[in-house]
């Protein structure tokens, strides 16, 4: 972290840390002693608590990946699906019956993701999926690392715990770690790949860029930019190129040769995947105010918000990775993502919302020194990146107090993940906010 400026406070980091350490224990302790077994109660009420919830995303690739090596069986059959749903719930879903999920829980990765994960099979899956969790959580702590470190922030020990801890015990991070999701890897690879893009290994980058794919709809505008910013210096950067093509031939090959007519298949399911889940943010934010409308003003806003990434891409295609226009560009990008592309549920993969967090912090002087409307918006960001582990504790420390109707009542008990659908929206009008100041311009941010 920079030295302070003369004249300014500065906050104790190890004052920091100790509230970090409080806040990430009152909201480990909320989602996993208070939430999920009120979300399991609630499975098990509806007949559906007989199957895997602890690791029940990546319950769908290890199983795939079990009757791949039995008998090559099609990921996206109609079998496998209610597979799928025997393992996770016990029984099949039934669409018309109150209770059930709505989400079919159909394969909803890229074949290939079957054969990078294919040793998982040859365990039980009690034993894989906690496994995961031990590997998923070295993944997490290591995207914070890496992040700083491709920014070239040097933290003092004390700032780069808070970030970790806070991180691991985000909302975000825990449903994901409690699923095994392979969100948390996605988010790890494109860490690890800008890293490496950061360091000029263009060969290990464009590797890495290629299995974000496992996850497309994640890092889909993302690599466009990336790949468009190493066209810009072919001779320099065309390893980059050549090794993302190369390997997403290898992927495509391999899957195409166990499972011929995959794409096809996967296609058909991702275009079905939007009729059961949750639609994306903005959609959600539209429905309730424009009633009938909202379908149209959605289509429009969304179009409008990808053009507009493709556009910050194009335009920013030339900056140096080391500049604070590359930064932004990326982390406009990422936010932009989050709240077009990704589904309303998929609060799992806001872990790419961490550079622009970052970038955010690391600036936040000169925001807060431009005008009083930044500081209003940088406080509601602050807010709303920090309110699950403050209601968290709140809530716990309140419990005592509280009658247990009221304890239980959900305005009450939710209280910790309300702001979850609200930190994509703040990162991304505070990086909206960083355009419009031309804060690459900014000695405060050379």
């Amino acid at each position: 972290m920079p030295p302070p400026r003369p004249g300014t406070r500065t906050f104790s980091p190890t004052l920091a840390l100790c509230l970090a350490v409080i806040g990430a224990a009152s909201f480990l302790y909320y989602h996993q002693g208070l939430f999920m077994p009120r979300v399991v109660a609630v499975r098990t009420a509806n007949g559906l608590g007989h199957g895997y919830s602890f690791g029940n995303d990546f319950y769908q690739v290890w199983l795939s990946c079990k009757e791949l090596l039995r008998e090559r069986r099609d990921p996206y059959s109609l079998q496998m699906t209610l597979e799928i749903q025997r393992g996770l719930y016990g029984r099949p879903l039934d669409p018309t019956r109150p209770g059930d999920p709505i989400d079919q829980r159909v394969f909803p990765y890229p074949a290939y993701t079957d054969l990078l994960f294919w040793p998982a099979a040859l365990f039980p899956f009690e034993i894989v999926r906690v496994a995961v969790l031990f590997v998923l959580v070295a993944l997490t702590v290591a995207t914070i690392l890496l992040w700083l470190r491709a920014m070239d922030w040097n933290l003092e020990w004390q700032w780069t715990a808070v970030a970790v801890l806070l991180t691991l015990c985000s909302y975000s991070a825990l449903e994901a770690l409690f699923a095994g999701q392979l969100g948390l890897l996605v988010a790890f690879l494109l860490a690890a790949s800008v890293l490496a893009l950061r360091r000029s290994k263009f060969f290990l980058a464009g590797v890495l860029l290629a299995l974000t794919t496992i996850k497309p709809q994640v890092t889909a505008i993302a690599l466009f930019y990336l790949l468009l910013w190493t066209v810009t210096e072919w001779h320099t950067r065309r390893k980059l190129i050549l090794s993302f093509f190369l390997t997403m031939v290898a992927l495509l090959g391999s899957s195409l040769a166990v499972f011929p007519h995959w794409i096809s298949s996967w296609i058909h399911t991702v275009l079905a995947y939007r009729h059961y889940t949750r639609p994306p943010l903005v959609t959600e934010v539209l429905t309730s105010p424009l009633g009938h409308l909202s379908g149209p003003a959605t289509l429009i806003l969304t179009t409008l918000s990808v053009v507009l990434a493709i556009a910050i891409a194009w335009r920013n295609r030339d900056a140096d990775i080391r500049s604070f226009r590359f930064w932004l560009s990326l982390s406009t990008i990422l936010a932009i993502t989050t709240i077009t592309i990704l589904p309303g549920q998929a609060v799992y993969d806001d872990l790419i919302l961490i550079p622009g967090i970052l970038l955010l912090v690391r600036h936040r002087r000169v925001l807060l020194t431009s005008s009083p409307a930044a500081r209003v918006l940088s406080f509601v960001g602050l807010l709303a990146l920090l309110w699950p582990w403050i209601a968290a504790f709140a809530l716990i420390s309140l419990r005592p107090v509280l009658s247990r109707a009221l304890f239980d009542s959900t305005p009450v008990f939710s209280l910790p993940i309300r702001a979850a659908a609200s930190l994509p929206f703040a990162v991304l009008a505070l990086l909206a906010w960083a355009w419009k100041l031309n804060l690459g311009k900014h000695p405060a941010t050379a």
